[in-house]
C-alpha cells in the first residue's frame, strides 16, 4: 500500500507507524489493521489521509492478535482493551481477564476431550476395518 498525504514518501519511525510499518512488524496485512480500526480497536492518529500508529496503538493490535489466537471474541477483546482507558488501575481489567481466560479455558478443556472421544471411535473404526479386510482377503485366498 502506498501512503498519501503530508508524510507520502518519508519513513514514520521512533514510536509512529504506517499502516503498513505497523501491519508489516506484526506480521499481518494493512487490511487486518484497518478492519481492527473499523471495529474500534485500534484509533490511529492523522496526519491528512495518512493514519499514523503510536506504540500504544501498537501495543493494543499486540493483544488484539494474542486474544484472537487464544480465541476470543473481538467483543470480549474490545472490552478488555476499553476497561483499560476506564481504570488506569487495571484491577477491573486484570478481574475480567481471569474470568475470560478461566471461560475460555473450561472451553478448551471440553473440546479436548470431544475430540479425545472422536480420535478414539475413529481409532476403533479403523482397527474394525482393518481386520474385517483382512478377514475378507484371508477367505477371498482359501
Amino acid at each position: 500500500m502506498t501512503d498519501h498525504g503530508p508524510l507520502q514518501g518519508l519513513q514514520v519511525t521512533g514510536n509512529f507507524y504506517t499502516v503498513t510499518q505497523l501491519a508489516d512488524e506484526l506480521g499481518v496485512t494493512p487490511r487486518a489493521v484497518r478492519f481492527y480500526e473499523a471495529k474500534g480497536l485500534l484509533s490511529p492518529g492523522r496526519a491528512g489521509a495518512t493514519r499514523i500508529y503510536t506504540a500504544r496503538d501498537r501495543a493494543r493490535l499486540i493483544l488484539i492478535l494474542r486474544g484472537k489466537r487464544l480465541g476470543f471474541s473481538l467483543q470480549e477483546i474490545k472490552e478488555y482493551l476499553d476497561l483499560y482507558d476506564l481504570d488506569r488501575t487495571q484491577k477491573e481489567q486484570l478481574q475480567r481477564l481471569l474470568a475470560g481466560v478461566s471461560e475460555r479455558r473450561q472451553r478448551l478443556e471440553e473440546q479436548r476431550e470431544a475430540l479425545e472421544t472422536t480420535l478414539t471411535e475413529l481409532q476403533d473404526i479403523e482397527q474394525q476395518a482393518s481386520e474385517a479386510l483382512a478377514r475378507f482377503e484371508r477367505s477371498k485366498a482359501s
